[in-house]
């Protein structure tokens, strides 16, 4: 519609400008050679003008009011600002397979008796001279435009790898050196100016330092504790006696191991063994013993801690000493005695649910968002506690801790934590696309949370980020720039609930949910060495696995196909949730942690007893994290149509309804014709869309929309705490079934009617039957604009 529009506004103009010189006073019936060349002229002008790009110049970065600080230097990403950009390559080819192009523009000379033949021969000649010249200044004007910003399409795959192949492991880890040194003598606000110094020297465009007053959830003055009623003996909760000496030796791990946004106080009742706290363990728990305000001991694992603490809250249960069991862990890890720090917070800052932490905002008295004291411990207490050897290990084989149904224990525990305001940072950078300036990626890692748990894996985070940055803009700075925008973020809070990536995207919520095309997580890249675990949204797996087994080198296990949508830690939890982005996260693992329980990473130590450079001592495995990521990013930024899949989508929800829950044969069926329709999308409109030959651009740009919008069909209103709103991730590797119809059937595998299942699969239903309408209206409206051209 646009190209017929500019056609008929060039004739129109070209008609308006001989008519005008044909009708003015003191001018002949013919057109002089001034006049036919101020007309050609004037025509060239006028065509340049309609086809340049519009949406270039329209990305502004305004400056924003500072957030609740007054040494802020936040200037908020206006994202606003960002019109959707129209690629003048489609005009243009309009214009060129016009097959009465030169006849709109070309005028037969009218007949005079006072004209002489060689007056009319020397100025038809002219006349071509003069076209033919307008013609080549056009061709070549418009060859210069677009040979000075590279289009996707004429991109080669080994373009990308021309610029990944200057990341080096020897950089990432120079880098990584530097950000540990930086923590250890600068704090939060320091290390987040750091950060965005580095990013600005390599050349990436207005960053900004974002700041949130965000209500946090601190250790107390003084350590909790945890006392044998029958003996009167104290300890702390890393196992250590309650005494003076053990105050002076570690007072800051003493302090370390809490349960961020837990009620404070003390309480003393029996201890009662819960072992995981699923809903089967509770079930069988209370069959045996009365739970009403009782001290329930949890071990870390196998699903959500928010979850399970919702579950004992029902339950009854007054208090919680949560550990985790040395058996669940690869047997480099010994954290028996060491502490650790959990955060109760589902996400974003406590006092302002749902909205971001803006000046004016209004705040909410939640100093503590469970009515359950949850008090972390170490194995060695619990061993203590259960009055069993700390090390409970025959021939290799490892013994579980388990409290025994018939033995009482009582004790008293007393929790303590503060509430203060304070800064949390976030850092903001992108590179802004050229021909799509408003559709974004963004790359996530996140920087010190000022805690200094987990202390080296946001710097690994970090160096990551960085290196792709520097590799990215040395392309940059040659002229190249990606199709769609990249946005680089460092966010900061993420210990206590990926507070600071919640908040931003609360404040940009509306323009994010319109323009995000993906979402690239990068938040604890190399948690051991062994085996590469990607995670990824369905209608990315394809991809993932292309780029794996690309990339795959015979020093590393490559896991094939192995790529699953299942929830993951980290900042990718708002996009995910909240506005339905496809999501990519490549991380190297132990195959033993990944055999064990899931969820264990929720658990976050002040220290490691492996460091990184042990983990990793030539940083390869960084250097391999960095260019898979980045080779997505990039295939994602500059691809034409984007490289997900539909039919995809379509065949995980088939997968995750498979098994013995009753009432699935509804959604089976509607599953069937979700596919079907998917399918047809896939052949009907994506295979002619990746053909050069056959692309057209305002169809490229519809099917993008398309693409992009595809997987909100799967975000549910309401799901038990700690499950992801959008259902096509799973809890884990071990769960074949949507999770809210798991944890539905968990609790009435005796009544088959009941009213909480039914309502899972109401909504599961509702999922997938918006889904199919999506696609299928999506098809309607290419019929509609293709019955309209014919």
């Amino acid at each position: 519609m646009v190209n017929q529009l500019s056609v008929k506004l060039c004739k129109k103009m070209a008609y308006q400008k001989v008519s005008a010189d044909r009708r003015a006073p003191g001018h002949t019936q013919y057109l002089d050679n001034d006049d036919l060349q101020a007309t050609a002229l004037d025509l060239e002008w006028d065509m340049e003008k309609e086809l340049e790009e519009p949406g270039f110049d329209q990305f502004q970065v305004d400056s924003a009011e500072t957030h609740n600080l007054e040494h802020s230097e936040t200037t908020d990403l206006n994202l606003d600002s960002i019109q959707p950009a129209a690629s003048p390559k489609g005009r243009f080819q309009r214009l060129q397979e016009e097959s009465d192009y030169v006849a709109h523009y070309t005028r037969s000379v009218p007949k005079s008796s006072h004209c002489s033949f060689c007056y009319l021969l020397k100025l038809s000649c002219t006349a071509i001279i003069v076209f033919i010249f307008g013609i080549l200044i056009g061709y070549y004007t418009h060859t210069n435009c677009t040979s000075a910003a590279t289009s996707s399409a004429s991109i080669e795959p080994h373009f990308y790898q021309d610029i990944l192949k200057t990341i080096h492991a020897e950089d990432i880890k120079t880098t990584f050196r530097n950000l540990i040194q930086l923590h250890k003598s600068e704090d939060d606000m320091d290390v987040s100016k750091k950060v965005k110094a580095h990013w600005i020297s390599l050349g990436l465009e207005d960053v900004q330092l974002v700041n949130y007053s965000v209500l946090l959830n601190l250790p107390g003055p003084s350590p909790s504790t945890v006392t044998l009623s029958s003996s009167g003996q104290c300890f702390h909760p890393s196992g250590q006696p309650c005494n003076e000496d053990a105050r002076k030796d570690s007072s800051q791990d003493l302090l370390s191991s809490y349960a961020a946004y837990s009620a404070k106080g003390t309480l003393e009742a029996e201890v009662i063994d819960v072992s995981y706290g699923t809903a089967d363990d509770l079930k069988r728990i209370k069959k045996m013993k009365n739970t009403t305000n009782q001290i329930a001991l949890l071990k870390l694992g196998k699903l959500p801690l928010i979850y399970k603490i919702s579950l004992l809250e029902k339950a009854g249960f007054g208090g919680v000493l949560l550990y985790v069991d040395p058996c669940d862990l690869p047997k480099t890890a010994e954290p028996s005695s060491e502490t650790f720090m959990v955060s109760l917070n589902p996400g974003g800052d406590p006092s302002t649910p749902g909205y971001a932490s803006v000046d004016g905002s209004f705040r909410q008295s939640r100093s503590n968002l469970t009515s359950l004291l949850v008090q972390p411990i170490s194995a060695s207490l619990v061993a203590k506690l259960i009055s069993a050897p700390k090390a409970n290990t025959k021939n290799d084989i490892c013994t579980p801790l388990v409290l025994p149904n018939n033995e009482i224990r009582t004790i008293r525990m007393q929790v303590q934590t503060v509430t203060k305001f304070k800064a949390v940072t976030n850092v903001v950078g992108y590179v802004k696309g050229l021909t799509s300036p408003d559709r974004y990626i963004l790359v996530g890692s996140h920087h010190d949370s000022m805690s200094g748990y987990n202390g080296q894996e946001w710097a690994s985070s970090t160096a990551i980020i960085t290196a792709f940055i520097r590799a990215l803009m040395l392309r940059v700075k040659r002229g190249w720039r990606p199709d769609r925008t990249i946005v680089f973020c460092s966010w900061g809070g993420t210990a206590f609930g990926s507070i600071g990536s919640y908040e931003w995207g609360e404040e940009f919520k509306k323009v994010l949910q319109k323009n995000v095309v993906a979402y690239i997580s990068l938040h604890h890249p190399v948690r051991g060495n062994t085996s590469l675990y990607p995670v990824a949204s369905p209608s990315l797996q394809q991809l993932v696995v292309e780029k794996n087994n690309f990339n795959c080198t015979r020093r590393y296990q490559c896991p094939g196909a192995n790529v699953s949508s299942i929830q993951i830690q980290g900042d990718a939890d708002f996009f995910i949730n909240h506005l339905g982005v496809p999501t990519v996260e490549f991380a190297y693992d132990d195959i033993r942690a990944l055999e064990g329980p899931s969820f264990l990473s929720e658990a976050l130590f002040l220290r490691h007893s492996r460091s990184m450079e042990e983990l990793d001592p030539l940083f390869n495995l960084h250097e391999s994290i960095t260019k898979l990521s980045g080779e997505v990013i990039l295939q994602i930024a500059n691809e034409p149509v984007l490289p997900f899949s539909a039919l995809d989508i379509a065949l995980e929800v088939q997968n995750n309804l498979k098994g013995d829950q009753p009432g699935t044969q509804q959604l089976l069926a509607m599953a069937s014709r979700l596919r079907e329709t998917t399918e047809l999308f896939q052949s009907d409109e994506m295979r002619p869309a990746n053909d050069p030959k056959e692309r057209a651009p305002i169809r490229v740009r519809m099917l993008n929309d398309i693409l992009q919008e595809m997987e909100k069909s799967f975000l549910v209103k309401q799901v038990p705490p700690g499950l992801y709103r959008n259902i096509l991730y799973r809890v884990d590797e071990k769960t074949r079934q949507f999770s809210l119809l798991m944890e539905a059937w968990e609790h009435c595998k005796p009544l088959a009617s009941n009213e909480t299942f039914q309502q899972a699969l109401s909504e599961v239903l509702n999922s997938i039957n918006s889904a199919q309408v999506y696609f299928k209206a999506g098809l309607d409206v290419f019929e509609s604009v293709l019955v309209g051209k014919n």
